[in-house]
């Protein structure tokens, strides 16, 4: 029996707005480098700026070991992952051999640039390197790992995330969401994948099921009922029924389940008898199980999560702001061209008391 662990909370929302996931880092936080201290005398001239501190203290090569990975791979790693944030420094300090052949140590030091004085502390990350060079482990992480660690899930995307869709027909950039109708973080993503949607007209969204069982008694009958309004109705019924069934999550519970199931296929315009007789059929189930598994195959276990391009991120709890630098440089990553979304307004000013 396979035990799969679920939540209602991405555990990327928890891992460190770093982007590498919190179990990358550790507690301590080695000290940063002072700079030194300025001469007392004579005083510098005009022409002759002070020095300024190195950001992290020098590499020793004799910490570089392993023959895999290599340093510039190690790099292009942490560009897909960190690349979108500017104020971001690292450094590779260590790639290191292990006893367990294949596998390698990588100890990268971190920094900011603004913010507050602990954000500018220098932090360690460390994590182990697999033999097969695509993926990493840390403490409760196993992550996709290489100089372009996001391709091989989305491809596995590309080719299977067969659920409603909406946006642009190109799969060039393309974000899948797996959700569950009954899991409240899924109800507050929605607006963010709406702006999401209407700020970038061009991105192929698809939505994906993955009714988290152990814990919502209702979501894989809503899901079975989102399949077939979507296969009677088309994208456009799924989508006004997704709608609708999240208005009236608190609904999709013991006895009002039904009837809220009921109301929000009527609000597609679809009948609910015929939906009902189709989300009883075998191929409904083996749908949802179909999605469940794509999920699995590219690390979900929890909802909401969206995958841009086959990066996995959390759908909530992410600044919008800072959600539109990952997908902008998602794309300029992976060569697709996407115009800026518009910027926000701008607050009106306040009215004259005169």
């Amino acid at each position: 029996m396979q035990l799969r662990l679920t939540t209602c909370l991405s555990v990327l929302a928890v891992a460190s707005a770093a982007w590498l996931p919190a179990a990358l880092a550790q507690n301590g936080t080695a000290p940063a480098p002072q700079a030194p201290a300025a001469p007392q005398s004579p005083a510098p001239t005009p022409s002759a700026p002070a020095e300024t501190a190195a950001p992290f203290p020098p590499v020793d090569p004799a910490n570089f070991t392993a023959t895999s990975p290599t340093k510039q791979t190690v790099e292009e790693f942490l560009k897909a992952y960190w690349g979108y944030d500017t104020s971001r420094l690292w450094q590779v300090q260590a790639i290191l051999s292990t006893p367990a052949p294949g596998v390698s140590h990588v100890i990268v030091l971190v920094k900011g640039t603004g913010g507050s004085a602990k954000e500018q502390q220098t932090a360690q990350l460390s994590f182990f390197t697999l033999p097969d060079g695509k993926f990493l482990v840390a403490p409760e992480a196993l992550l996709p790992f290489g100089s372009k660690p996001f391709q091989a899930y989305r491809e596995i995307l590309q080719a299977g995330a067969s659920g409603p869709s909406q946006g642009g027909t190109s799969k060039a950039l393309e974000i899948v969401e797996f959700s569950d109708f009954e899991c409240p973080h899924c109800k507050e993503a929605q607006p963010t994948i709406a702006t999401l949607l209407a700020d970038y007209p061009s991105v192929h969204f698809v939505y994906q099921d993955f009714p988290l069982t152990q814990i919502h008694t209702e979501a894989f009958k809503a899901s079975t009922h989102g399949y077939c309004v979507a296969k009677a109705g088309g994208n456009e019924a799924f989508f006004k029924f997704s709608d609708a069934l999240f208005e009236t999550q608190a609904g999709l519970a013991g006895a009002t389940a039904d009837a809220t199931l009921k109301d929000a296929e009527t609000k597609a315009g679809q009948d609910p008898v015929k939906i009902a007789a189709c989300a009883a059929t075998p191929a409904a189930k083996d749908a949802i199980d179909a999605s469940l598994a794509l999920g699995a195959k590219v690390g979900v276990n929890s909802t909401p999560t969206l995958f841009i391009n086959g990066r996995g991120l959390p759908a909530v709890g992410i600044p919008y702001p800072m959600l539109q630098k990952i997908i902008e440089f998602q794309a300029q990553l992976d060569g697709v061209p996407l115009p800026p979304a518009p910027p926000a307004p701008a607050p009106k000013p306040a009215p004259s008391l005169r």
